[in-house]
């Protein structure tokens, strides 16, 4: 092989490498949004396509824009399904959406005591998680920060379980909160009196 060759083929691979690094700058730029943007963005709701429900303050808004902006037709397909169905009236079961992409679980069980729930993340999938009639305590907190991991991750259950200190809210009827990967939460607390709770669960694939 010439110098000449040798040339051509580390230019070559240069040019490539820098096709490379440019198409991956630009695609973490297309899905970064600053806080005050994303802010913007959440406060116009465009994003919730008429669903008759209002999110919880807890939303973290940056990570549920960069979300949105990466895997929109998901979003834009949960939120389509829960404006096209009564809420009121659905029954209890699974749903699919798109495929294993999106899809959505319809409980109607009482909550329960606080002993007799857990704290858990998912790595695959976000909960949209919607209180439709009666209302529910959850807890958030970072995954980072727990105390202890109790269950370490189970990939074909997508669920790890944990000791936390948390977070709590009690989420009222037509309310929806979001548990991204990242954040341990602990849903199905009673604020009192194990009330019945009709509420979905819509899995989104996280990007």
């Amino acid at each position: 092989m010439n110098a000449l060759m040798k040339k051509a083929m580390v230019l070559s691979f240069l040019l490539g490498l820098v096709s490379f690094l440019s198409v991956n700058a630009q695609s973490a730029a297309d899905t970064t949004i600053s806080k005050s943007k994303a802010a913007k963005w959440f406060k116009k709701k465009e994003w919730l396509n008429g669903a008759p429900l209002k999110p919880h303050k807890s939303i973290n808004q940056q990570e549920f824009a960069r979300q949105y902006r990466i895997n929109k037709t998901y979003w834009d397909k949960a939120f389509a399904w829960l404006k096209e169905n009564n809420l009121q009236t659905i029954a209890k079961g699974k749903y699919p959406i798109d495929g294993d992409n999106v899809f959505a679980s319809v409980t109607e069980d009482p909550s329960k005591d606080f002993d007799k729930t857990n704290w858990e993340s998912h790595k695959k999938y976000i909960d949209l998680q919607c209180v439709i009639t009666g209302d529910e305590k959850m807890g958030k907190w970072p995954v980072a920060e727990v105390t202890s991991v109790t269950k370490p991750y189970d990939e074909t259950k997508d669920v790890a379980n944990y000791t936390a200190p948390g977070k709590f809210y009690v989420i009222p009827a037509g309310t929806f909160i979001i548990f991204f990967p990242g954040e341990a939460h602990r849903p199905n607390i009673t604020p009192g009196g194990n009330k019945v709770v009709k509420k979905i669960v819509i899995k989104v694939r996280a990007a």
